[in-house]
């Protein structure tokens, strides 16, 4: 069941990003015994490679559609919040972080609906 629902949500991600990673550590805190901080660092790697995959087939197929300033832009902002959400998410309490997770998580959910 983890390898699926991590399996259908990478493939969620690779296309569409929107909370993939709210969706990933939803399904990984309730299918696995580790800490939350331990399920929050795991998914930053596979929500890495997951992206990574879906930029390489963007630039196999499409390499003349991209936008490299937005693209770079985008890189640089994802590194910049990976690497302080890292240092951040190590120091705080597993409930707090778990509370973050499902405000950050519900508020995706209602911008997505409405």
């Amino acid at each position: 069941v983890l390898t699926v629902g991590v399996f259908a949500a990478g493939v969620y991600g690779g296309y569409f990003g929107a909370a993939q990673g709210i969706l990933t550590v939803g399904i990984m805190s309730v299918l696995m015994a580790i800490s939350l901080q331990q399920v929050n660092a795991l998914k930053n790697v596979l929500v890495t490679l997951v992206n990574a995959v879906a930029a390489v087939t963007f630039m196999i197929v499409a390499w003349d559609r991209i936008n490299w300033s937005v693209a770079a832009l985008i890189a640089v902002g994802s590194i910049a919040g990976g690497y302080v959400g890292a240092r951040v998410g190590r120091r705080l309490s597993p409930a707090l972080l778990r509370g973050i997770i499902v405000v950050v998580g519900v508020l995706a959910i209602a911008k997505m609906l409405a």
